[in-house]
């Protein structure tokens, strides 16, 4: 079977699992890729190209911002995302939309 449903289901989901790390703790891109690989058991492996204009249009919207971080001793600098109380109004709106739809699916999908 083609991946296309599932690239087409975990896009959908993208912005919502970014703002909910991002809702812990600021972190940088490739810290929230290896968290997404790690926490799903490797089901979201995401790559720069995709993760990085999701943060863009988040910050877009205001429900991110970003700051660079100093660089200290060998460490580089890096860009630091942060959830704004926007952001996390907006992700309490979708994550219960997203059970919403989870549970009308789930509805669907029972076999009688």
């Amino acid at each position: 079977m083609d991946n296309k449903y599932e690239r087409q289901m975990k896009k959908g989901v993208l912005d919502m699992l970014v703002l909910r790390l991002l809702e812990e703790e600021p972190k940088y891109g490739y810290q929230l890729i290896q968290e997404m690989k790690e926490r799903s058991k490797e089901t979201f492996l995401l790559k720069d190209g995709t993760l990085y204009p999701v943060l863009y249009r988040l910050e877009d919207e205001n429900l991110i911002e970003s700051r660079w971080s100093s660089a200290e001793g060998k460490q580089v600098p890096r860009k630091y995302y942060e959830i704004t109380e926007q952001g996390r109004k907006s992700l309490s709106e979708i994550y219960g939309t997203w059970e919403r739809i989870t549970e009308g699916i789930l509805k669907i999908m029972e076999k009688e």
